[in-house]
């Protein structure tokens, strides 16, 4: 069997850490405390061992906020490595009070959801495999598919999907806006802002979660949330917009202006694209209540969960009564 090297997250040159061939193989613990080293080092974060023993009151206070996660991914390469029960216990650790969960293939979800219905919110990713993610926009046969889970099963929203410009406008996209559209789901989209607003024009009244904020500009960011009403925006993957040294974390100053200006609009995620990631919650859930602190408080719980309880969760609750 091949070793894999498996993404671990962010580097200062924009390039991902690779983990070594064979980490797996040489057991899970020592693999957690290498990959916790890995992602403390990627968020600016310095080892346990040489972190403050008396953070700000600010961080104290925020410790034990709830997170909610808006961008988890479960697919057949994590449950082949972790199983739902350990893969719940991670979110626990972290202190979720819920998580937005898509996979390739859904079956990943609903492992993840019959272990845990009360943390795992369901959403429909297009792919049935992970090479899918390149191909789906011209695949009319992921039309059929989700048609068949959509039957199956319920969620709060399709996606998250990777697509950019005009491939927005191809048929197999036109008619995913139109059945979230029939079924009141939100859109998970990983996209340039060229083709969220091709989407919107599909549907004005869309509600669209976009992935990673775009990786684009925070200028850019409020730009776009100021034209849509019905934007939100994730912060997967992303440590540009918070500096966290120690006990201490810092929003930089562009981002704080589009947190302050849009307070409702901005939820936290993880996003565990790879098996590794799965190890990297908890500490992304320490490291986003740290930056989360240095913002006014009902700025950074409304960043933390309540932006995307209000949106997805008291939906999910009030669809299974």
């Amino acid at each position: 069997m091949a070793k894999s090297r498996g993404v671990v997250g962010p580097q200062p040159n924009g390039k991902p850490e690779l983990a070594p061939p064979g980490a797996w193989q040489r057991g899970r613990r020592a693999w957690l405390l290498r990959a916790g080293g890995m992602a403390a080092a990627c968020a600016g974060l310095r080892p346990a061992a040489a972190q403050s023993a008396n953070p700000p009151q600010g961080a104290q206070d925020a410790s034990a906020w709830p997170i909610f996660d808006a961008h988890l991914h479960y697919s057949h390469d994590a449950w082949e490595r972790l199983s739902p029960k350990e893969a719940v216990a991670l979110m626990r650790q972290a202190g979720l009070r819920r998580a937005m969960v898509s996979s390739s293939s859904d079956e990943g979800t609903q492992k993840l959801h019959a272990e845990a219905p009360d943390l795992v919110l369901p959403v429909l990713r297009p792919y049935r495999k992970r090479s899918e993610i390149g191909t789906w926009v011209r695949d009319e046969s992921v039309v059929t598919h989700l048609e068949a889970r959509l039957a199956r099963h319920r969620y709060v929203a399709i996606g998250e999907y990777h697509m950019s410009g005009e491939d927005a406008d191809l048929p197999v996209v036109r008619k995913v806006v139109q059945m979230a559209r029939e079924r009141k789901l939100a859109l998970h989209s990983h996209s340039d802002a060229d083709a969220v607003e091709r989407q919107f024009r599909q549907d004005p009244g869309a509600r669209i979660l976009w992935a990673h904020s775009g990786f684009d500009t925070p200028a850019n960011v409020r730009a776009m949330l100021r034209r849509h009403r019905n934007l939100w925006c994730d912060l997967a993957f992303r440590s540009d917009h918070a500096l966290v040294d120690g006990q201490r974390g810092k929003v930089e100053p562009a981002w704080r202006e589009a947190f302050l200006e849009f307070p409702d609009r901005f939820m936290v995620g993880t996003d565990t694209f790879t098996p590794e990631r799965w190890f990297y919650v908890v500490e992304h859930a320490r490291w986003s209540r740290l930056w989360l602190a240095d913002l006014p408080r009902e700025v950074a719980e409304a960043i933390a969960w309540r932006n995307g309880d209000r949106l997805f969760g008291q939906a999910w609750a009030a669809s299974q009564r």
